[in-house]
């Protein structure tokens, strides 16, 4: 491929139809490749212009629907987007699992988000801390008055919290604004309401602010699940006893924890882009909250009860709304909502946590068991006959041969192509 400049001159001011023909002429793509540039599916290539910048085309991921769950004794089909074959397969499974015993029983979630002021070149900290406290009324008011619809409906800034950080350049006071955010995700209201209660503190303190802006550790917005897996449904006592073992080596070693908890968001974050919420907010939220206490740890417990069954518990914070960004905008957010059936954010993310305990013990019992690749790459060598330009009427039969001789790569794929052309 030749060489590019990548110092293009005011590629933003260029329509997006004048971006593709650069991009055309650039990397002189085929007609077929031009096609997949200019077809927007949903929008149209001005509303996707105003959505973010330097816009060229759009992206599409397959969705499916994960079955069988039972929360709150509620029903639900799951919307779920996401690229890698079997995990919508596994949580289903995985739900049948626990609805012999009732399915999920998830808390509520109350939808209190944090707003950080840092609070710097303080002179005395405890008396500022005391001001602080003494015109919270003050500060709250000015909070509110930024969306009085808010306060309105039940929600808003109904208190903070105080926090003290010595940093390298100096000690400084971290003031959490609590807002409830109510049906909203609330990174805008609550970011609007730091900016404007800044000054204020600022003068109050005789201090400098410069961040003010949400946490997506969201420490007051935590969702937590329980459901109890059959173990003959698991595959009996040594699946169970695989399954604890396996729980047992991530709540050890960190290197096996990360991996356990992305287990958990394969299924979190497939509905959370769905529903059009924002994914990078939860999973650094989530991640950031498996290492509060030191050591990067699960995000669920397991025990045996004493009928041998594995009880499975959650704890997460999932910041998710029903209202608000994307989740109105796109059209299959939309759809996923309408489809998942939820009257709240309290209620999207009950449902979200238990699609995440789910998701972690399908994955726990493909690795107590056959192991994580039977299952992945039974679907993942479809992926690969199409690759290898296997014909739609052929790709199930060449993804069988790929796995039964357990070579699931582009250039066998083309070999059993061949075979059964002749």
């Amino acid at each position: 491929m030749k060489e590019i400049n990548s110092k293009i001159s005011g590629f933003y001011k260029l329509s997006v139809e004048e971006r593709q023909k650069t991009l055309i002429q650039l990397f002189d793509l085929t007609k077929e490749e031009t096609e997949l540039l200019q077809n927007f599916g949903y929008f149209t290539s001005s509303q996707q212009d105003k959505m973010i910048e330097n816009v060229i085309g759009s992206y599409q991921l397959p969705m499916g629907l994960a079955c069988n769950f039972k929360i709150n004794n509620k029903d639900y089909l799951i919307p779920m987007v996401i690229e890698e074959p079997s995990v919508v397969a596994a949580a289903s499974n995985s739900a049948r699992f626990a609805r012999k015993h009732g399915g999920f029983h998830s808390e509520e979630v109350k939808p209190i988000m944090i707003s950080q002021i840092q609070i710097t070149q303080v002179e005395d900290i405890e008396k500022a801390k005391q001001i602080l406290l003494e015109h919270k009324e003050e500060i709250i008011k000015i909070a509110n008055e930024q969306d009085p619809f808010l306060n309105e409906l039940g929600g808003g800034a109904f208190d903070f919290e105080i926090r003290e950080l010595s940093t390298r350049r100096g000690d400084m006071i971290i003031l959490h604004l609590l807002v409830n955010v109510l049906d909203a995700m609330g990174a805008n209201v609550v970011n609007t309401m730091a900016e404007a209660i800044s000054p204020y503190i600022e003068e109050l303190c005789q201090a400098r602010i410069y961040l003010r802006i949400l946490s997506n550790l969201a420490t007051h917005r935590i969702a937590k699940s329980r459901a109890v897996f059959d173990k003959d449904l698991l595959g009996g006592e040594g699946v169970v006893e695989g399954i604890m073992l396996a729980y047992e080596f991530a709540y050890a070693d960190p290197y096996r924890a990360t991996t356990h908890n992305k287990g958990i968001m394969n299924g979190i974050s497939a509905l959370t882009l769905a529903t059009g919420n924002d994914t990078r907010a939860i999973e650094s939220g989530a991640h950031a909250y498996a290492s509060l206490s030191g050591k990067y740890s699960p995000l669920t417990n397991f025990e045996i009860d004493s009928n041998g069954n594995l009880v499975g518990e959650i704890e997460i914070p999932l910041a998710l709304g029903i209202i608000g960004g994307m989740t109105k905008i796109h059209p299959m957010a939309r759809l996923a909502l309408k489809i998942l059936n939820v009257k709240s954010a309290n209620e999207l993310s009950q449902v979200a946590a238990a699609l995440g305990l789910a998701q972690n013990v399908a994955a726990l019992r493909a690795l107590a068991t056959e192991g994580i690749q039977k299952g992945h790459m039974t679907l993942h060598s479809r992926n690969i006959a199409k690759l290898a330009g296997v014909p739609d009427d052929l790709i199930e039969e060449v993804a069988k041969k790929l796995v039964e001789d357990k070579k699931i790569r582009v250039d066998y794929a083309k070999e059993v192509l061949k075979s059964i052309k002749k």
